[in-house]
């Protein structure tokens, strides 16, 4: 039986809330889920090591005969999918693609500003490469775009402290400096997969004319679009409808927290790179 998965790659947990979105989208494909707990997070690490990390992923993806890998992690996609694209990728033999969530994200994350002002809330490392004050202008060259780097919140999330006073803390903190950034802001980016576990929370400090917006749908529709495109890469991807996922680290830690992001059990095997 023909088995090319579609590969999930991210430094964590995070990256499952936006698999949680593309499985519900285009549940008949095969997917590999590949957490890099053991060296996460990634957030503040160097340009270097994260597309070493990467790319090591990556590769080992593509060992398991994905055609395609999705880097659902943005500090992976800021730091590392430009040079993997066009240093890694010549080189190898056959149709291999390596996507990640910056660019479907600034698409559209335009349109859903009328003040034209937009916020980013991300890890130290997305926000440092301004890889979104730099794709957005693109697609939306009249839209300002304030970033703030949040260091704390996936340190709190992997750690299940996102429910604590510390947690609403820096939340409350984070989205102050934004707004000190500009108070014309009406949308607010959650450049971070992980965020989305603490969505609620965001909302209840931000005035309710302001729109919070996740990536996992929007990532979910634009890979939709892509492998109706892209039919030579569509058709290489098996689909039995099957899942399954790795970590680097401890499977059973791996697995508790993982079921809260993904939304459902996860049964994990580990992986040693």
């Amino acid at each position: 039986m023909k088995n090319s998965p579609i590969g999930i790659f991210d430094s964590g947990y995070g990256g499952l809330t936006v698999f949680k979105s593309i499985k519900t989208a285009l549940p008949q494909f095969d997917y590999i889920y590949l957490g890099d707990n053991a060296r996460a997070p990634y957030g503040n690490r160097s340009f270097e090591t994260v597309h070493e990390y990467t790319l090591q992923c990556v590769k080992w993806l593509f060992e398991q005969n994905c055609p395609l890998v999705i880097l659902a992690c943005n500090t992976a996609s800021a730091k590392a999918l430009r040079t993997i694209q066009q240093n890694y990728l010549p080189t190898l033999k056959g149709n291999k693609r390596v996507l990640g969530v910056i660019r479907p994200t600034a698409e559209i994350i335009g349109s859903y500003s009328k003040s034209k002002k937009i916020g980013v809330l991300g890890t130290k490392g997305t926000v440092s490469s301004n890889s979104y004050l730099i794709e957005i202008k693109k697609f939306f060259p009249n839209i300002d775009v304030f970033q703030v780097a949040c260091p704390q919140l996936v340190p709190l999330i992997e750690n299940n402290e996102y429910e604590t006073e510390a947690a609403d803390y820096f939340i409350e903190k984070y989205i102050a400096d934004l707004f000190e950034e500009s108070s014309e802001i009406d949308t607010i980016l959650l450049a971070c997969t992980h965020y989305p576990i603490i969505i609620d929370k965001i909302k209840k400090h931000v005035p309710e004319h302001i729109a919070v917006i996740g990536q996992g749908e929007i990532v979910a529709d634009s890979l939709k679009d892509y492998l109706t495109r892209h039919s030579e890469i569509e058709s290489l991807i098996s689909k039995h409808g099957n899942v399954s996922f790795f970590t680097t680290d401890d499977t059973i830690d791996f697995d508790e927290h993982a079921s809260i992001f993904y939304g459902s059990p996860i049964s994990s095997k580990h992986l040693h790179l």
